[in-house]
């Protein structure tokens, strides 16, 4: 009862922290998109550190942090993930869901990350449009992040991996970053309860440009799954448990 109260509290400050940094970031942001980053990167800061005195959860990003160009395939859990990938590369931006654009502040400032929204059944053609931006100049190039399940995860369901991932790495011809998590067994989907414990991202191997669409996406499923099976016994769960 304690912890739900602290988390309570928590989600409520992270609420008006969004409202209050989102309005006061809005003349920057609004003309530049290093305002933008800058007002996320100051959102995500703030809630990593409520979160240590608040909850008891700490954060850790492992591996080499991309910061050329790049497509970023991650395992999806959480926010909570969602704000320590942004929070650790340089000029992130996401792959999308439409609908998130009409959202207060998230969908004002996703604009002006450039993130790229994907409609149901239009993926191929919003992709095709981000290529033709970058090498055109219209977009800024950075590290282009797409969660390759489509969706949140819970800690040991199984959802199939979507080919998206692989149209996106082909299509840019460029490497790929697979990034593993746990952080929904802390901040899981849903609800208010946050949980203490050391949540990790952690960036794995990169797998470079060229390789074959079904091969891509085996290797690229095989190592975020281990990893992040991995990363989630390290925290004393058990996956394969977890799933039965």
């Amino acid at each position: 009862m304690v912890q739900w109260l602290r988390s309570l509290v928590f989600v409520v400050q992270g609420a008006v922290a969004m409202l209050v940094l989102g309005i006061v970031f809005a003349p920057w942001a609004i003309f530049s998109p290093v305002g933008a980053r800058t007002a996320c990167k100051t959102y995500c800061r703030w809630i990593f550190w409520t979160a240590r005195w608040m909850i008891g959860l700490t954060t850790e990003v492992r591996g080499p942090v991309p910061t050329d160009e790049v497509v970023i395939a991650a395992k999806h859990q959480s926010f909570l993930d969602i704000m320590m990938i942004f929070y650790a590369v340089p000029v992130p931006k996401f792959i999308m869901k439409r609908e998130l654009l009409w959202t207060p502040i998230i969908g004002i400032y996703a604009k002006r990350l450039g993130c790229v929204p994907v409609a149901r059944g239009k993926r191929g053609a919003a992709i095709a449009k981000m290529v033709a931006d970058v090498k055109a100049g219209r977009a800024m190039p950075g590290q282009l992040i797409i969660y390759s399940q489509g969706t949140r995860v819970k800690p040991g369901d199984k959802v199939p991996y979507k080919v998206g991932s692989a149209v996106l790495y082909q299509q840019l011809e460029q490497p790929c970053v697979p990034a593993a998590t746990n952080a929904g067994l802390f901040w899981p989907k849903g609800g208010i309860l946050r949980k203490p414990g050391h949540a990790v991202v952690e960036f794995l191997p990169t797998i470079a440009p060229g390789v074959s669409r079904d091969a891509f996406m085996a290797e690229l499923e095989e190592v975020v799954e281990t990893n992040s099976d991995r990363l989630m016994q390290d925290a004393g769960f058990k996956p394969d448990a977890i799933r039965q």
